[in-house]
């Protein structure tokens, strides 16, 4: 009897066609009702799930009891309550480091389009409103030589110094729960205080995984020690932010720009970020890239083979140790 794996987002069609070919696929679609009570009726005979942008916890996988594994299309993992697939002895994995240096892209984007205006000169420009030189109101602020502060040296965070210090003659500055010396020689970068790296940084860029002690990292007293020409750029997770602090920061001129790919609750329908002309808001898309997206899934792929035609913990597991 084939087993039964679960897909609950959309996947790259030649790993679905691959799965279909080795196991009893069945598809989460949302048109179909709620995507939950699916879950929920799916997963009671499931011996593996396989997707990105769910949550999934105790709620929607109650009745999972043969489930092995869920390998997830991501790097992050917030989604998944950890503690309860612990408990029930399900693998967790995950899709590190392929989609290190398309993020790292991504995050230099969003500072230099939110340093130089690049979306509201966009508009400016295509609304006819080049009727004369530039002037001041479109001026934006220089990247080369400037302090590059990034809260989370892992290996986005990394990438992102490495682009800074060798692209653009940078200062390094970075944060993070411990000193990484050996890491950061590469770019003589500093460890500081988060305070220090706040006050001191021409742009911050942060590089976090969503934790307790990450979540809400970024408030009203972090933005008010920034410098009032510095841009924030946010690639880790929208809750390491705190969205309303940061547009009232912005509307009072408090910080130069922020440039965003996550936010508090995603997808981002309506927000009073729209309407500002000193953000950047991009719809997470930093792995987004048809080349990175492949990797991402053949990776998800062969964790899903570990388990179940291996009998073996996935080469990429979040949890190696249930407890």
């Amino acid at each position: 009897m084939q087993k039964k794996v679960v897909v609950f987002s959309q996947i790259d069609s030649e790993i679905l066609q691959r799965l279909e070919q080795q196991f009893h696929v069945v598809q989460i679609n949302p048109k179909l009702g709620d995507v939950n009570q699916q879950l929920l009726e799916q997963t009671q005979d499931a011996d593996g799930l396989i997707g990105a942008g769910r949550i999934l916890n105790q709620s929607n996988l109650a009745h999972a009891d043969k489930l092995k594994v869920i390998s997830s299309v991501s790097v992050g993992y917030d989604n998944y309550d950890l503690n309860y697939l612990n408990q029930q002895k399900i693998w967790l994995s995950h899709t590190p480091h392929v989609l290190t240096e398309t993020t790292a892209d991504l995050a230099f984007t969003l500072l230099m389009s939110a340093a130089r205006k690049v979306p509201s000169l966009d508009t400016w420009t295509k609304q006819g409103q080049w009727s004369r030189t530039a002037g001041p109101d479109q001026f934006g602020m220089d990247i080369y030589g400037k302090t590059l502060g990034i809260i989370g040296l892992g290996h986005i965070g990394a990438a992102i110094a490495r682009r800074g210090f060798h692209g653009f003659n940078m200062n390094v500055l970075y944060h993070g729960r411990r000193e990484k010396i050996e890491r950061a020689e590469q770019f003589k970068a500093q460890f500081c205080t988060l305070n220090e790296l706040l006050s001191r940084s021409d742009f911050v860029v942060l590089a976090v995984d969503l934790n307790a002690d990450s979540k809400a990292l970024i408030g009203q007293r972090e933005l008010e020690l920034m410098q009032s020409h510095a841009v924030l750029v946010n690639i880790s997770r929208g809750s390491v932010l705190d969205e309303n602090a940061l547009i009232q920061a912005l509307k009072q001129k408090q910080i130069f720009a922020a440039g965003l790919d996550v936010y508090e609750k995603e997808p981002l329908q309506s927000s009073e970020l729209f309407t500002l002309d000193n953000v950047v808001t991009l719809p997470h898309v930093g792995s987004a890239t048809a080349a990175t997206r492949k990797r991402m899934a053949e990776l998800a792929y062969q964790n899903l083979l570990d388990v179940l035609l291996s009998d073996k913990k996935p080469r990429y597991v979040v949890n190696p140790n249930f407890q």
